[in-house]
């Protein structure tokens, strides 16, 4: 089995920074704008760009098909929708000079028509059904064991929850993956030594 590329294994690690860097920034009872506001939402940002390679190399462990297919388009919607959400709270923070200013700013822009339904109530959360439904395709298919649908289930339930539950969610997205990476180790080291033997 082709092992997936290595981004596969860093993106969830930037959720869960994202997520201890939120909660960091609530502390102190005074979140955003601001260099920690800034600081977890660009590392939240950077992992949602990195998870769009990782979640193509999951779409090519599968094999064709329109599920496949479907699975793959929508956890890349709900990326991009993520993605473009962590832009713009990125982008009004650095605008506004307190909480109040960036919220009006974050309204302005929520209230254009489509907008909240877009890229806040509907696209990101198709990220996270995408995730699951790429990992119960990739059980089934045997590249994942059977309790790696349920911890992406769980993971990717948790910050519907509660976002405090983010830097959890993002360990478990990783716990659920990475058994491809052992897979993938376990596959090269035949394929080599079957080479080496070859040679003989």
């Amino acid at each position: 089995m082709k092992s997936p590329g290595v981004l596969l294994f860093i993106a969830p690690l930037f959720v869960s920074g994202y997520g201890v860097l939120r909660l960091f920034g609530l502390a102190d009872g005074v979140y955003g704008p601001g260099l920690d506001w800034q600081a977890a939402h660009i590392v939240g940002l950077i992992g949602m760009v990195l998870f769009v390679p990782a979640v193509l190399g999951l779409g090519q462990l599968l094999g064709p098909g329109g599920l496949r297919t479907a699975a793959v388009t929508v956890t890349l919607v709900g990326l991009v929708t993520s993605i473009v959400q962590f832009g713009a709270d990125i982008v009004f923070a650095a605008q506004a000079a307190d909480k109040a200013g960036m919220s009006r700013l974050s309204h302005e822009f929520s209230d254009t028509p489509g907008v909240r339904l877009a890229f806040y109530t509907v696209g990101p959360p198709l990220f996270f059904l995408g995730l699951v439904v790429l990992t119960i395709l990739l059980a089934r298919a045997g590249r994942l064991p059977w309790w790696s649908p349920i911890v992406m289930t769980v993971s990717a339930v948790a910050p519907v929850l509660t976002l405090d539950l983010l830097p959890l969610a993002g360990l478990g997205i990783l716990a659920a993956v990475v058994p491809l990476r052992r897979a993938g180790d376990e596959s090269d080291s035949l394929a080599r030594a079957f080479r080496d033997s070859a040679q003989l």
